[in-house]
């Protein structure tokens, strides 16, 4: 797939040129041809096969000159525009016969055309005869003000991307006039085209008796006209981008209004490259929502219902059929008495999981070229951009589960794009002007992809825990004296750093050793245990520090992490902690917040349950923890470090009963278990 770089260029615009074969169109000269207006007998329609389409471009492009003879079919041109004119200034004066007639003219413009009785006057509109309409309308724009509303909305409701190309440009040459003369007109006109982003299915925008459209090239004729628009009118292009954010699908729309809707937006880019970041953007924005809402579906789901959609997903492996209108689906199958409250959940959560996973493969698909050179400007560039849209969208929201592996991805192509996404997450960790939440979560990003990321380098591994550990020793050293004990509310920073550290340890202590001894084996995880090892310079001191410190964060951290560190650490002889983690069993994290909530804080904070320790505990917030969309994850393959226990490391366990009785609790209140995930290839450290 051909992708534009998502980079700020300056807008460049081409003049349009004309068509090298115009539509052909017989002129047939009547010195007296009827009005149609105030004459009609019966319904007109539209279409009248004039020529037969020609072959399909790359793009369409518009010229001013219509090269349009005098007259088509029988309606005479002036005679045309004489009639209209007539129609819009009766209008004014309160005389509406002729101006109904007009808007009647538009509003059955999809009808199939019926020839006359034999014997009978014809004075029903042909299929090609329309045009002339559309070309008298143009040349009296100017009279087409708020009180021709109605007749405006009928004819920006017309069938204008399934005619021919002559119809084609006549009409998008009469929206620029219209535009020109009405300014007020433009948002109605683009609210139309971008409606038309959400069209897939020919039978909406297919008009009897002329050549079906296919869909490809109903989306060229849509955006060459939406170019030229934006050609002659560049300040529409923040109201575009407001109209394209606004017109986004509900989340209860179908896959395919979705796909076909982003695949329309980012065929924007190409022809408007300063749009590009703004459009980005939008669909992050609009993705997050995405993931949070199937995330939240799925979490209300007992285990059983979400293996029965998982088990769907997999019967379901073509998931791209934009001719498949699963909304239909889901209609049928509600009105079925047999279809149970429970399928319709099932069947509902299929579908978000699969818009999801759709667009997602489409963004894949859209960055991957870009990042081919990954130290290009434009490699960089992107990941700028990429960058701005998870700081903004993706990094507040606390239950975004997928759209974060975009930046995962292809922030490990190069040293230097790792660079630049550890970079901009440690900063944000460590600025004091930040939001607490918003430094939690980067610090929370930070140790996750220094954890899973397969491409992460050792030498940045052991920088980020050098740091963690600088860090931490920093706040203990400046607060310690006034701790009481543990808090999260007053120390909510300082155990998200502990927690991306020990996170960091679990997954990566072989790259936090500094050297072994002779008989461990540097590919064999399992021969490092019960060896004393030597680790970074700072390592050991600075947790034990911390952990034995009044701020105890082994007991505020969250719990299936802490028995997981202690576990590692007392098998790697680093620390022994398990004493400390049964005197925690007997501490109460509310009597360190009682004070707090007698003097009022229980007003400022009415969801808070000062008597509920789990509520006092950090979050269990891991932002890549394993990927399951079913297509897209192809992407991650090799990239991501799933967890697996060290062989031998439970057996040694089950062999020693007082450690058995110290670690039991724990082991109860959550184990890593081993991850069984398609990227499971990837780099394993552990």
């Amino acid at each position: 797939m051909t992708s534009t770089p998502l980079t700020r260029p300056r807008p460049r615009f081409t003049s349009p040129t004309i068509p090298s074969s115009p539509a052909t169109i017989k002129s047939i000269l009547r010195p007296n041809p009827t009005p149609l207006l105030g004459t009609r007998k019966r319904g007109h329609d539209e279409v009248d096969e004039m020529e037969s389409p020609s072959k399909r471009k790359k793009t369409v492009h518009f010229d001013m000159s219509l090269n349009m003879t005098a007259e088509i079919g029988k309606r005479s041109l002036d005679a045309t525009k004489t009639e209209v004119r007539k129609a819009l200034e009766g209008h004014a004066r309160g005389q509406n016969e002729d101006y109904n007639d007009l808007k009647d003219v538009f509003a059955n413009d999809r009808q199939r055309y019926l020839a006359p009785i034999a014997g009978d006057e014809e004075d029903t509109l042909r299929p090609e005869e329309l045009v002339v309409y559309v070309v008298a309308l143009t040349t009296c724009a100017p009279l087409l003000n708020k009180s021709c509303s109605a007749l405006i909305k009928t004819i920006l409701q017309c069938s204008w991307v399934g005619r021919d190309e002559l119809f084609l440009k006549a009409y998008v040459q009469f929206l620029a006039a219209l535009v020109s003369a009405q300014g007020s007109c433009m948002e109605p006109v683009l609210t139309m085209i971008v409606d038309k982003f959400k069209e897939f299915r020919p039978s909406t925008w297919t008009v009897p008796d002329f050549p079906e459209v296919d869909r490809e090239t109903m989306r060229e004729r849509l955006h060459a006209g939406l170019r030229y628009l934006l050609q002659l009118f560049p300040s529409a292009r923040p109201l575009l981008c407001k109209l394209i954010s606004q017109r986004f699908p509900y989340s209860e729309e179908s896959k395919q209004i979705h796909m076909s809707y982003v695949d329309n937006m980012l065929q924007v880019r190409q022809y408007a490259p300063d749009l590009g970041p703004e459009i980005m953007e939008i669909i992050t924005n609009r993705l997050v929502k995405l993931d949070v809402d199937m995330q939240l579906d799925l979490d209300d789901m007992d285990d059983d219902l979400v293996t029965r959609v998982v088990v769907q997903l997999n019967s379901q492996s073509d998931i791209y059929d934009e001719d498949e209108d699963d909304s239909d689906l889901e209609s049928l199958l509600s009105d079925d008495p047999d279809f149970d409250a429970e399928a319709n959940r099932i069947e509902k959560a299929t579908h978000q999981v699969q818009k999801l996973d759709s667009i997602l493969d489409s963004l894949f698909t859209l960055y991957t070229p870009i990042f081919n050179n990954p130290d290009s400007p434009e490699a960089r560039s992107c990941l700028e951009d990429m960058l701005s849209e998870f700081t903004n969208f993706v990094l507040p929201t606390y239950k975004s589960r997928h759209t974060q592996f975009l930046i995962f991805h292809f922030s490990q192509r190069s040293p230097a794009l790792t660079d630049t996404f550890v970079g901009t997450l440690f900063n944000i960790a460590f600025e004091s002007n930040r939001p607490t939440a918003i430094r939690q979560a980067a610090a929370a990003y930070l140790g996750s992809f220094v954890a899973r990321g397969a491409h992460v380098s050792r030498d940045i591994v052991r920088s980020i825990a050098n740091v963690l550990c600088h860090r931490i020793e920093m706040f203990r050293t400046t607060n310690q004296e006034s701790c009481r004990g543990p808090d999260l509310r007053r120390y909510q920073q300082l155990y998200a750093w502990v927690q991306a550290l020990i996170y960091i340890f679990c997954f990566r202590w072989r790259d936090l050793v500094d050297s072994v001894p002779e008989l461990v084996d540097p590919e064999d995880p399992s021969s490092y245990l019960g060896h004393d090892l030597e680790w970074i310079p700072g390592l050991r001191e600075s947790l034990n520090r911390i952990i034995y410190s009044p701020f105890n964060p082994m007991k505020v951290c969250t719990p299936s992490i802490v028995y997981q560190f202690a576990k590692l650490a007392h098998h790697l002889h680093l620390h022994y902690i398990y004493p400390l983690l049964e005197t925690n069993k007997r501490v109460h994290l509310s009597q360190y917040v009682r004070n707090a909530y007698e003097n009022g804080g229980a007003l400022r904070d009415s969801g808070y349950d000062p008597h509920d320790d789990n509520f006092l505990q950090l979050e269990s917030h891991f932002p890549f923890d394993p990927y399951q969309l079913p297509v897209s994850k192809r992407w991650l393959e090799g990239d991501y470090i799933s967890w697996k226990p060290i062989p031998g490391l439970d057996r040694d366990e089950d062999s020693d009963s007082d450690e058995e009785s110290d670690e039991g609790d724990y082991e109860q209140e959550g184990e890593f278990e081993e991850e069984d995930t398609a990227t499971d290839d990837g780099h394993e450290d552990d």
